[in-house]
């Protein structure tokens, strides 16, 4: 009898891939993870191997932990709000450097079922994925589903950015290798 997959095998299958993109480019991943709450660092940190590839997760739920841990600005937060473009490219760009990664993702949304609003609706989900020296990519998506549907489209849409961010990097660091 075979052991149940820590995650969905969607989810499973396309973390194996992010781990094998990474060690193929050397790059060393952080996560900044907000709505997820480490889903995309325990998707991640679940595939054999990938210690030599995942530096570190930040689980910043709260406003004070996106401004101490990463240093997102308390004004961008007053002004913006945590689910928005902008700390989710804080976030990013605070994961890389509070860390020794050399590519980033972070997540930040309301997945539910309370916590909506007109302009900011559940399921609305902003992440970005920033590679050291590098460009920042940014994402803003709105999920369907309930609370645990939200949570999985979100890492699975992670995942795929990093997968995105580094096909689309041309750093010399990733010519070298």
């Amino acid at each position: 009898m075979s052991k149940p997959l820590p995650f969905p095998k969607d989810l499973a299958q396309h973390a194996q891939e992010v781990i094998s993109a990474l060690k193929e480019k050397g790059y060393l991943v952080v996560t900044a993870e907000s709505c997820t709450g480490g889903m995309i660092s325990t998707a991640l940190t679940a595939v054999s191997g990938s210690s030599a590839v995942v530096d570190r997760g930040f689980v910043t739920y709260s406003n004070d932990a996106k401004t101490q841990m990463l240093g997102v600005p308390e004004e961008m937060l007053a002004t913006h709000g945590a689910v928005s473009a902008e700390v989710a490219q804080a976030m990013a760009e605070g994961a890389l450097n509070n860390s020794l990664a050399t590519i980033s993702i972070s997540v930040t949304g309301i997945a539910g079922p309370d916590g909506g609003s007109a302009d900011k609706p559940v399921g609305l989900v902003h992440m970005a994925c920033a590679i050291a020296d590098g460009p920042v990519q940014a994402r803003r998506q709105v999920f369907a589903g309930d609370r645990h549907e939200v949570r999985h489209a979100t890492v699975n849409a992670a995942l795929d950015l990093i997968l995105r961010a580094m096909e689309m990097d041309a750093s010399p660091q990733a010519e070298a290798d």
